[in-house]
């Protein structure tokens, strides 16, 4: 113990002194001593590290995409990404508005007093439960959202997105549980139904194969590239159909080949055509509740339903191209694509859109 106490106060490593300090040892003795029973004791190592492996078996099974302890983004003051992050300062771990943040003015003129009666005291505790309360609603929040690594939302929306379709809606739906059930769990719930998911499809996959007599994964590969090649096949022969049957009709050939212009230039297409192919676009996106949509004029918002682009997003590109088309004195197709890494399909429709608004110049 007085080894231990030594060691305590003088740091360990600092021999010398824990040894002036023994007054009965020399330091390679009082090292020696410590890194022996201390250190090395085969009975601390063979502990520690079946607390370890117990520790590794707790967590083996995790199955958790966000790591909530990274480090979130580091927004400039009052930007779109700092308002996203409802004014998270990372440096002081922390928002700019609290929840709830005018509960300390309830207390701003309550002032203890000897001789105030029992009724008023009991008052002004009463209000301070009530305060102390609302700090702890306050504290579960955070809590909440330090534990689910919800403050760097987009990198949390986009380990969302890679799951399939039928995983992220059963994600939506149960968001509302995760604050209850914790995040390790909710994770691992959501990750056990992306297997089941993967493995449901597996299990059609290879019962197509039994339908159609394959007994081997050599004939399976054969049989995908046929399918594949097929449904090519078939794909030609409904848009031919389709050519061949405005064709006969001059006025319905027009409509089909400005439709197609239309879609070409990036426009959305004005007179909606019935289609044999048995393909069906995406539908336009909703912008109900979306943030930022109220920024919107409405030729915006219609291009933001139909590239499906959130107007967060939008407005984030749109600032983008505006200061580099200002710097440059105009801006090309090719810069635009630069700067904005989504698909190129939806950067030409946002860059043909500005130019034709008159936002933009072309360089």
């Amino acid at each position: 113990m007085a080894l231990l106490e030594a060691v305590m106060d003088c740091g360990f490593g600092n021999w010398q002194d824990v040894a002036n300090q023994m007054c009965t040892k020399t330091k390679e003795e009082c090292e020696k001593h410590y890194m022996k029973h201390f250190i090395n004791n085969p009975l601390f190592a063979s502990t520690l590290l079946n607390l370890k492996q117990a520790e590794e078996a707790k967590t083996a099974d995790t199955a958790i995409p966000f790591h909530s302890t990274d480090d979130p983004p580091r927004p400039t003051f009052d930007s779109l990404l700092s308002r996203d992050m409802a004014g998270y300062m990372p440096a002081r771990a922390d928002f700019i508005e609290e929840f709830d943040n005018y509960a300390e003015w309830d207390l701003r003129d309550i002032d203890f007093v000897e001789d105030d009666s029992d009724i008023l005291h009991a008052l002004k505790m009463a209000v301070v439960d009530i305060y102390h309360s609302r700090l702890k609603e306050r504290q579960r929040r955070k809590k909440i959202i330090r534990d689910h690594g919800l403050i760097n939302l987009r990198k949390f929306q986009l380990m969302e997105r890679r799951y399939p379709k039928e995983v992220q809606d059963l994600y939506e739906t149960m968001r509302r549980f995760a604050r209850i059930v914790g995040p390790v769990e909710h994770d691992k719930f959501i990750e056990s139904h992306a297997l089941e998911f993967e493995l449901r499809r597996e299990i059609k996959r290879l019962q197509e194969y039994r339908i159609a007599g394959i007994t081997n994964f050599c004939s399976a590969r054969t049989y995908d590239h046929l399918k594949k090649t097929r449904e090519e096949e078939r794909l030609k022969r409904t848009m031919l159909s389709e050519v061949l049957q405005y064709i006969q009709d001059s006025s319905a050939c027009q409509q089909w080949l400005r439709r197609q212009a239309d879609i070409d230039s990036g426009l959305s297409p004005s007179i909606p055509m019935a289609s044999n192919s048995g393909r069906r676009s995406a539908p336009p996106l909703n912008l109900t509740g979306l943030p930022g949509t109220e920024k919107l004029n409405e030729k915006e918002k219609e291009l933001c339903q139909m590239v499906r682009l959130v107007p967060g997003a939008y407005l984030e590109y749109k600032s983008a191209l505006l200061n580099e088309c200002n710097k440059q004195g105009g801006l090309r197709l090719a810069q635009a694509r630069a700067l904005i890494k989504i698909d190129v399909n939806k950067t030409r429709k946002i860059y043909d859109f500005l130019i034709r608004e008159g936002y933009i110049t072309k360089a």
